[in-house]
This record gives structure tokens, sequence and C-alpha cells, in this order.
């Protein structure tokens, strides 16, 4: 019974656990890089929990079927419960091209802020901002 239920729902697993790692990653680390790349982590976990949520199962003779393209298909007809929904798709695409820019001009930032003060760890940089 535990076993099937983790077979049935690995996936919504596997995201919890990037998402915890991620978040470790950002709160858990002093070097501003960890940080970026802890972030990076956390919005794959959430861009993988969007589209696997995307998903859609219909049952059909007692067997678990994944939903279709949503391309009309005369063997399945026109019920909309047949086909996958494109928008959760097209959104996570919107939000990986907003991630990489993110990403972009963070690592801008990490490259003038490791030029300004030689160092990446929050407390050297702290630190010398003081003085």
């Amino acid at each position: 019974m535990i076993l099937e239920a983790f077979t049935d729902r690995y996936v919504y697993f596997m995201t919890v656990a990037l998402l915890i790692i991620g978040l470790y990653g950002m709160l858990g680390k002093r070097n501003l890089l960890k940080k970026l790349i802890g972030m990076i982590v956390f919005q794959t976990a959430v861009f993988l929990f969007f589209i696997e949520g995307a998903t859609k199962f219909f049952i059909e003779n007692g067997t678990k079927l994944r939903g279709s393209v949503p391309v009309i298909d005369p063997q399945l007809g026109t019920d909309p419960a047949l086909y996958v929904n494109p928008l959760p798709h097209v959104l996570i695409l919107t939000a990986i091209v907003v991630s990489v820019a993110t990403t972009g001009v963070a690592l801008a930032l990490l490259l003038t802020i490791h030029r300004g003060y030689q160092s990446l760890d929050e407390k050297v940089i702290l630190e010398r901002m003081r003085q």
C-alpha cells in the first residue's frame, strides 16, 4: 500500500525533495553563487510541480491512460476531458524564459560584487562594506 502510494506520486516526492534542496541552498549557504544555484533548483522544482499537475489521466476499461495532446483526434472525439490543457505548459515556458533572464542578471551582479569586494561570501562582503 505504501509502495503503491509512492509509485503513483513519485514525481511529487521528488519535487518536494528538490524544493527542500533549493530552499536549503538559498537559506543555508553563505556563498552567493551557491545561493543562486539553490534558487535555480527551487525554480526547477516549481516548474516540475506545475507541469506534472497539468497532465490528465482518464480511465478507459479499467486502464489508466494519460490525456492526449490538444489536437482533435477523430478516435477520441471532442470531449475536452480527454485532452491535456496546454495553458500550464505555455505559462511554464514563459517562466523558464524569465528564469534564464533572472539568472543572467544575477550572474552579472555576482561578477560586479566579486570585482568590488574580491569575495562572494556574505560575511566577508558585509564586513568590507562596513569599512
